[in-house]
């Protein structure tokens, strides 16, 4: 069993920009963010979790409980209601918006690292960022 916690460095995306446009991302936002080359960190302190992704133009960090509710602030200012939960290795972030359309982000370990599978429920476009473990 390999342990999420840890740092990872983006390597690759798959099908981002169609994911983002079906999100509702405007055009150069969603351009710059399908171009990021972010680093996520995922650490855990007794019942508390913290995913960090750090990008050169911003760091967004969400800390949450498993199971809990908890808000997410996106950059246009859309605040998210999410609950994450851990299903076998991997954690699974359900997040419903203002708009009542849900998406669902599961952060996969594989043994070279994260691949963060984003779904976005009402149009079933699926968008994948691939990470690789940083030692």
């Amino acid at each position: 069993m390999v342990s999420i916690v840890g740092a990872y460095q983006h390597e690759s995306n798959e099908n981002l920009d169609e994911y983002f446009k079906a999100v509702g991302v405007p055009y150069i936002p969603r351009k710059m963010m399908c171009m990021s080359s972010p680093r996520l960190e995922i650490s855990n302190n007794c019942d508390k979790w913290t995913i960090r992704t750090i990008t050169m133009i911003r760091t967004a960090e969400v800390t949450f409980t498993l199971g809990e509710e908890y808000e997410e602030h996106m950059p246009a200012g859309v605040i998210l209601k999410n609950i994450t939960t851990m299903e076998g290795d991997n954690l699974v972030t359900v997040s419903v918006g203002p708009d009542n359309n849900k998406v669902v982000r599961k952060y996969e370990i594989t043994k070279d690292g994260v691949v963060l599978i984003m779904t976005h429920e009402k149009s079933g476009q699926v968008g994948k960022r691939y990470f690789k473990r940083l030692s």
